[in-house]
């Protein structure tokens, strides 16, 4: 079956979504330790979130970029994710979803949170012909991740650095065999449709 153009595709389970992020060890180490963000992760900031692992590894360069070393699997509710759905705006204009480009405009201005679709990676980290979500959040929806959303902290760099050096030996299958399980999140017209999904 072919995928969707634009979907999202997570690991999930009934009241809990996983998406990550990358790290230096100053902020990614403690957060894993602790469950949740240090008072060193910027609230103020915006952050992006992406429910792919390996979108994560191609912006990460499997945890060896600089400043992005600690690979976190941060598990958030559903409830959280489907709120900042809701309220997200693409971050680029897109004519036929938008009226206009100062309606987008008008719009990014509002939205704590905002939308890119991105082309997924396979393993080798090369673009697929479909697109999978990141999704950015700022001000109130930041806040909320951190401090309302945030069920649990994982520190995922050894699995990262366990399935790359796989990719480097050619060993795929093997290597495949230990991706996250994402599948088709179930994300309505209700989520998607001002979305370009």
């Amino acid at each position: 079956m072919e995928a969707p153009q634009r979907g999202i595709r997570a690991a999930y389970a009934e009241s809990t979504v996983t998406v990550y992020q990358a790290y230096s060890p100053g902020i990614g180490v403690p957060a894993a330790r602790e469950g949740r963000f240090p008072a060193a992760w910027k609230r103020d900031r915006m952050t992006w979130i992406k429910p792919s692992f390996l979108w994560m590894m191609y912006r990460c360069g499997w945890g060896a970029k600089a400043g992005q070393e600690t690979v976190l699997a941060v598990e958030i509710s559903r409830d959280g994710f489907e709120w900042a759905l809701r309220r997200a705006c693409l971050s680029s204009y897109v004519r036929g979803t938008h009226p206009d480009r100062a309606t987008w405009q008008r719009e990014l201005k509002r939205a704590p949170t905002r939308v890119q679709w991105d082309p997924e990676r396979d393993l080798r980290l090369r673009p697929l012909p479909y697109r999978s979500l990141q999704l950015g959040l700022s001000g109130e929806a930041a806040r909320r991740y951190a401090d309302e959303w945030t069920v649990a902290i994982s520190d995922v760099t050894p699995l990262a650095h366990e399935i790359h050096a796989l990719v480097r030996a050619g060993e795929l299958d093997s290597a495949a065999r230990l991706l996250p399980a994402e599948r088709p999140y179930p994300a309505g017209e209700e989520f998607l449709a001002h979305l370009g999904g």
